[in-house]
């Protein structure tokens, strides 16, 4: 996968969408920011992904329904387990439909946001995407991985594989909250250790589970009983 954006440098974007409003409104936005800057925007899934291997940006923000490519298609061709160097995709989408969530996490989209999330929530997912983070829209995570755990789809996110080794019971804590939508931020102050310390377990479990993000990490989780409706 790409490699983190150095500190201090600007996150690269793609933003594609076949909307002309959504595109100019999210660039101004991200460009507004003092970390984030649009290198590319595209108006279907081809020109995406024509542009994204061509640019290499950081995140690449990807609709779902476009023209000539959808966005799940055009995710798969970019960040999907076949693809040698891997970039980072967030879907951003108007629907909230299970099918789309599982459709862009199996092509190895590292986040997905509804566009009625908000402009601060967009660039929140920029930076966690940039940073090898993930984020899922709110109003969907739980939902979706209570939903994987009860009712397996077809189209659902792949079992990982089971441990190398058995994790800690300081890493069993990390993953339930991750389990349960915490950002780092959010881990740590609920832990009292530091923010390095809640990235090292993380990538310790990562390893250990064989998963590519933690939207993996989280789905294990739900499916091997670690967290349980109502926690």
């Amino acid at each position: 996968m790409t490699s983190p954006t150095p500190p201090g440098a600007p996150i690269r974007v793609l933003i594609a969408d076949d909307q002309e409003m959504v595109r100019t409104g999210f660039r101004f936005f991200l460009d507004a920011q003092p970390d984030i800057t649009v290198v590319a925007v595209a108006a279907d899934g081809e020109e995406a992904v024509a542009l994204a291997r061509e640019v290499r940006p950081d995140v690449c923000l990807l609709d779902i329904r476009m023209p000539k490519l959808d966005g799940l298609e055009a995710t798969r061709m970019l960040a999907g387990p076949q693809v040698a160097h891997p970039m980072r995709v967030v879907v951003v989408t108007t629907f909230d439909l299970d099918e789309y969530v599982y459709g862009a996490l199996r092509g190895g989209a590292c986040g997905f946001l509804l566009k009625d999330s908000g402009p601060t929530l967009l660039a929140e997912a920029v930076r966690a995407a940039a940073a090898g983070d993930s984020l899922v829209s709110p109003s969907v995570t739980v939902r979706l991985l209570r939903h994987v755990t009860e009712t397996p789809q077809p189209s659902a996110p792949a079992r990982p594989a089971p441990p190398a080794e058995p994790l800690t019971d300081r890493e069993l804590d990390v993953v339930r909250l991750v389990a349960l939508g915490r950002t780092n931020a959010e881990i740590a102050a609920e832990l009292y250790v530091s923010l390095s310390t809640v990235k090292t377990h993380l990538s310790s479990v990562q390893l250990k589970l064989a998963a590519r993000n933690r939207v993996e990490i989280a789905a294990w989780a739900w499916q091997n009983g670690q967290v349980r409706a109502g926690t």
